[in-house]
């Protein structure tokens, strides 16, 4: 189609960004419990916490959600909390007597914005509700995370046999229920991660 005016040409433009105004992706703030995500039994901790910021980094590639991870120092760390930026994501080591869990807390109920707080500790994840944010489990993120990285590395992104919760879209027998508030907010979340 040859366009004669610049009319036709701003015409089709509206009529694309109204085609397409519901279809914009959100982007997620995502905000992860580090160790809680890697635990902290491994030989060489430093190596562990650098392969989940790069596996992080590919995956906020793919999926262009801003991305936090914060890491406990209340044991090993300095006298002042420290934040810096690697491959676009946002690593935050509390200062020495501080755990991560106070330092989510914090963000997530000083910025009213929804969250989505990845954990396993029940303490954050009733804080992270009661906040109007949603958590998700470690392990769940964990599944994900490694399907994105997998799929942008080439590698086949199988499900296998483990989709109990239907994440890979498997057809659920039974009969289907009404699911809560909660769930459905956890299953909104989980289209944005």
């Amino acid at each position: 189609m040859k366009l004669g005016y610049c009319s036709d040409y701003h015409h089709l433009v509206r009529k694309f960004r109204r085609r397409h105004a519901g279809r914009r992706r959100q982007i997620a703030r995502i905000i992860i419990d580090g160790y809680n995500l890697i635990g902290v039994s491994h030989a060489n901790l430093a190596a562990e916490r650098e392969r989940l910021v790069w596996a992080l980094s590919e995956y906020r590639g793919k999926k262009g959600n801003d991305i936090t991870v914060v890491f406990d120092g209340w044991k090993s760390g300095g006298r002042f909390p420290e934040s810096q930026v690697t491959g676009g994501i946002r690593v935050i080591y509390t200062r020495l007597g501080d755990t991560a869990d106070s330092v989510i807390k914090e963000i997530v109920g000083n910025r009213k914005e929804e969250w989505i707080v990845v954990t396993s500790d029940r303490d954050i994840a009733s804080f992270v509700w009661a906040s109007g944010s949603v958590p998700v489990s470690a392990g769940r993120f964990e599944r994900l995370l490694e399907r994105a990285v997998d799929a942008s590395s080439g590698e086949r992104g199988d499900c296998g046999e483990d989709d109990a919760d239907g994440e890979c879209g498997g057809e659920r027998r039974g009969r289907p229920r009404t699911p809560s508030r909660k769930e459905k907010a956890l299953l909104r979340v989980l289209k944005k991660l």
